[in-house]
């Protein structure tokens, strides 16, 4: 009796400290439009879990849990992952109104009752929204980076995803926010902090083009961008929810694309974050096996990794605060939804939820991924996880973070909704959710 005490303590405990390392995945192909299928996630998932040099990548991060050319149907890439037994960091779009989280919840609900524990074992966390708040902030406007959400809206569907979810055997998974990390030090945005139980951040030193920003410099601004926000987040657990370089396209200030530097930075950045901070690397593939004219930051195309992917070399200073503060919290899910592994073994347009708006890559802050709102009709606009837009080249001064929401950080932070005429946001969404987009 007191052996199978200790050992359901001991796994609990194990699983409890399941580091996660995976990558992100669109709702839709590289083309914006084509929605991906159970076979398609599953053939990526199978793909990563089985990476050359690696001990493989068991975690998908998602930007929406609404498939593609549905109203609230559950995504198709649940099933793939329990086949593959791949843990999901689950995306709910916010930048679509509340009527598109009603339907984000009601697809995240019909999934539990559809798969029961086989999917909400796998659930490392809850993600409400990505890079809503960039796509309000000056620069982000600036960068025709689409629609976002205001801090009360995401604090308020957090609050609203929580009370859905209780008496569920998702209640208490830890539920979180991603965005570029200077929208985390903006002090505007505190009320999204408060409201979190981890902070995602999202940081690309490719897109800093008024830095000194060449591969060599990587690892030195992406750990400034972890420590500017770990600043901000106020003891709350940072995970790394988007960084990589990419292997093709052009160049950006001084940062030079290609599979040399991409793996300079994978060594610098990725290796010795993974198996130690909860991590999805921008991105498995993101070409579809075509070429793209943009940046392509895949570390795949088809089943031919594009550099060497063991890790072999760490350089990164990356200090041990990071390490320390973002270790995940307890999800009831078992072991195997994270990689714990060796740090040695180690997208910008993305894809996105079918909400609708696309993610921008903004200051500093990689593409988002999600490419805009879906155009109306059965499932209304929602982020389809297609190639989205590269972000602006701004840089933010990442001194102390200010909340006066004036200075380096911009001006108070203004809805881009009204910005975006109507027949962007649909061209957008459409991008986003994959045609019904």
């Amino acid at each position: 009796m007191r052996h199978s005490i200790l050992v359901a303590m001991l796994a609990s405990l194990a699983s409890s400290n399941a580091v996660f390392q995976g990558f992100n995945y669109g709702a839709t192909k590289s083309d914006g439009y084509t929605v991906r299928a159970q076979s398609d996630f599953q053939t990526l998932f199978h793909r990563a879990r089985n990476l050359p040099g690696t001990s493989g990548f068991t975690s998908a991060r998602l930007y929406t849990t609404v498939q593609g050319g549905t109203t609230n149907e559950p995504t198709s890439a649940i099933p793939a992952a329990i086949s593959e037994n791949t843990s999901l960091l689950l995306g709910l779009w916010a930048s679509a109104g509340p009527e598109t989280m009603n339907n984000e919840i009601t697809a995240l609900k019909s999934a539990i009752a559809q798969y029961g524990t086989s999917f909400t074992k796998l659930v490392a966390g809850i993600s409400v929204g990505s890079e809503d708040l960039y796509r309000i902030s000056p620069q982000g406007v600036e960068s025709k980076s689409n629609v976002g959400a205001e801090p009360s809206a995401i604090a308020n569907y957090m609050s609203q995803v929580r009370s859905a979810l209780a008496g569920t055997a998702l209640s208490g998974t830890p539920i979180g926010h991603v965005d570029t990390w200077t929208a985390w030090v903006n002090g505007s945005n505190q009320e999204v902090v408060d409201a979190s139980d981890w902070i995602g951040v999202d940081a690309y030193p490719y897109f800093e083009s008024t830095q000194a920003n060449g591969v060599e410099n990587g690892a030195t601004l992406f750990n400034k961008a972890m420590d500017a926000t770990r600043n901000a987040a106020k003891g709350k657990p940072l995970w790394i929810t988007e960084t990589g370089w990419p292997v093709g396209g052009p160049k950006s200030g001084a940062a030079e694309t290609g599979s040399t530097n991409a793996k300079s930075y994978w060594d610098q950045v990725g290796c010795p974050n993974f198996g130690t901070v909860n991590t999805w690397w921008y991105t498995l593939d993101d070409t579809d096996g075509s070429t793209s004219p943009g940046e392509q930051f895949g570390v795949v195309k088809g089943d031919t990794p594009n550099f060497d992917l063991s890790c072999s070399k760490q350089t990164s200073d990356l200090d041990s605060g990071a390490t320390s503060a973002s270790s995940p919290n307890s999800t009831g899910s078992d072991l195997t939804n994270g990689t714990v592994i060796s740090p040695s073994t180690g997208n910008s347009t993305r894809s996105s939820p079918s909400s609708g708006l696309t993610p921008d890559k903004g200051s500093g802050g990689r593409p988002t991924g999600i490419s805009g709102l879906k155009p109306t009709g059965t499932s209304g606009a929602q982020p389809t996880g297609g190639a989205g837009f590269k972000p602006n080249n701004s840089v933010i001064d990442i001194g102390t973070p200010s909340a006066t929401k004036t200075g380096n950080l911009g001006t108070e932070t203004q809805n881009a909704a009204a910005l975006v005429s109507g027949s962007m946001i649909g061209v957008v969404g459409a991008l986003v959710f994959g045609l019904v987009i």
